[in-house]
């Protein structure tokens, strides 16, 4: 058994680029950067050395998705990995890149909103405004008794007797 499955968040690379296929199937292709950190072996220190990840988007989700996405927006990317290979003028060329299944949105929007919502196939980009979040139910909270405030309680419950056995036990 094998697991194509990759997750990455970065920043996009460039503005994406939308086009269609001659039958009329929508394809959004950007880049995301993603940094790796590694130990310069000249001066000893830590370095963020970046990689870029190009991704693809098939389909209806293209589109939507294109008009929320610009170049240096920080998104987390989840998808399978593609390997491609070509011929171009007599050199053999390949690539490896992201076939997108999910996005969702790390930057803010323009309008200083976080976009904690992500990419919705269905009704395209729904960010979660403060007004849109579920409300968290507070933990009730109890006062301490005051003298004479309440009817007596009954008494604690006494554990068995130590002659009851588990045998004595109907379940």
């Amino acid at each position: 058994m094998s697991i194509n499955r990759v997750h990455i968040s970065g920043n996009l690379t460039r503005d994406p680029e939308m086009r269609a296929t001659q039958a009329g199937t929508s394809i959004l292709t950007f880049g995301v950067a993603v940094n790796d950190r590694r130990r310069n072996p000249q001066t000893g220190e830590w370095e963020d050395v970046p990689n870029y990840i190009d991704c693809v988007v098939f389909g209806n989700r293209a589109e939507p998705l294109s008009r929320f996405l610009s170049k240096g927006t920080k998104v987390a990317v989840e998808g399978k990995l593609r390997w491609s290979q070509w011929e171009r003028d007599g050199q053999r060329r390949s690539k490896i890149e992201v076939i997108v299944d999910e996005v969702e949105f790390l930057s803010p929007r323009q309008g200083g909103q976080q976009g904690q919502g992500g990419y919705q196939p269905q009704g395209g980009y729904q960010p979660q405004t403060p007004q849109q979040q579920v409300p968290q139910q507070q933990a009730p909270s109890y006062a301490a008794p005051q003298p004479n405030s309440y009817a007596p309680q009954p008494a604690a419950q006494t554990p068995p007797p130590a002659e009851v056995y588990d045998e004595d036990i109907p379940f």
